[in-house]
């Protein structure tokens, strides 16, 4: 067997060392970095044509962390809705449920075109852009918390998110929410005390926290607030009825499904002279039904169904003339029904009453 000569042996290692060297060429174009081996072309790999023998074809990989990145610019209509953008794409990122994609339209600068965000001009700032306005109902978006977010919109006049997905409890830092006027957060997992902050917001109407899991009393000054509609059935609250439902003008009033007990108060009659619906059904009531029920002028459903109430009905019931629906099924009255035209929609069942047509 012949030998090789030593410099062939020398001219033949070099040629593999040249081959095996790889130099990196970094080219970031859009998303990705393209990475070159020794030999090739960077923009078409032609010098792959010319036969060189260890030409090899671009490697694309994902753009390395270690590389400069161009920040995106996001330039606002008005600077409250740059001081908001954080707060929203915060809460977007914890979003847990969101089955119709409402969360892919909270892109980019334009927030008053998110779904489910309405801008307006602020009470203080008539020539000013903010957001006033959030109507999530329906959307069935989930979330472990509302906190950090309803609070922190400082221009918010009209918070809507029924029938959603949302828990917690709502934060106390919703008192300081000067335009807050509709609140309504039914239908939800939204749990723990009651949100006592709500007594602090004076230019509240609306509150709405049906069909949630609150649990213990409900602050008396409350029930004193010029609400139109305070809607808080549907979750296990537990007191006694407190004497300050004698100073408040509620149109709709809805403590159904709750723990609720004592007596009706006598007064709240004369402070509820414009009710239009008043919903005590299934809590623990007692007493008698005070002869002052019959100044409802304009009450259209009065309904104290399924509770511990006790006694005649009271005759002044016949000068209800707008009532449309009457119950007081499931209690321990007992006597004559008053003489009176009965509504279209009446439930005595289950007392011990008497009823005498005319």
């Amino acid at each position: 067997m012949s030998k090789i000569p030593l410099s062939v042996l020398l001219f033949l290692f070099g040629n593999l060392l040249s081959s095996s060297v790889v130099h990196a060429i970094v080219n970031v174009t859009g998303n990705k970095t393209q990475y070159f081996k020794a030999g090739s072309d960077r923009n078409s790999g032609k010098d792959c044509d010319r036969g060189w023998p260890h030409c090899k074809q671009p490697i694309t990989a994902q753009r390395s962390s270690l590389l400069p990145v161009e920040a995106e610019v996001l330039i606002f209509e008005d600077l409250r809705l740059s001081v908001v953008y954080p707060v929203i794409q915060k809460f977007k990122s914890i979003i847990s449920s969101d089955p119709q994609g409402i969360t892919k339209t909270w892109v980019g600068s334009d927030i008053c075109n998110y779904k489910g965000f309405y801008c307006d001009n602020p009470p203080d700032n008539k020539s000013a852009t903010a957001v006033a306005s959030i109507d999530f109902n329906g959307f069935q978006l989930g979330a472990p918390s509302l906190e950090g977010f309803l609070d922190q919109l400082p221009d918010i006049a009209v918070f809507h998110a029924n029938s959603n997905k949302f828990a917690g409890t709502i934060s106390t830092n919703i008192a300081k929410l000067p335009y807050l006027y509709e609140l309504d957060v039914s239908n939800n997992r939204l749990s723990g005390p009651f949100p006592t902050a709500v007594v602090g917001l004076n230019s509240l109407t609306f509150l709405d926290l049906r069909f949630n899991f609150f649990t213990g009393s409900v602050p008396p000054r409350l029930f004193a607030q010029d609400f139109d509609f305070l809607l808080i059935n549907n979750n296990n609250l537990m007191q006694n009825l407190p004497d300050s439902l004698s100073s408040t003008h509620i149109l709709y009033l809805t403590l159904a499904n709750n723990k609720f007990s004592g007596s009706i108060p006598v007064g709240i009659v004369e402070a509820l002279s414009s009710l239009t619906e008043v919903l005590l059904v299934n809590n623990s009531l007692s007493g008698c039904l005070p002869y002052e029920l019959g100044s409802l002028d304009e009450a259209v459903v009065f309904d104290a169904g399924n509770n511990r109430l006790t006694g005649p009905l009271p005759f002044s019931l016949a000068c209800l003339k707008k009532v449309e629906q009457l119950n007081f099924a499931g209690n321990l009255l007992y006597g004559m029904v008053p003489e009176m035209s009965l509504p279209s929609h009446v439930d005595l069942y289950s007392n011990a009453l008497h009823v005498y047509l005319y």
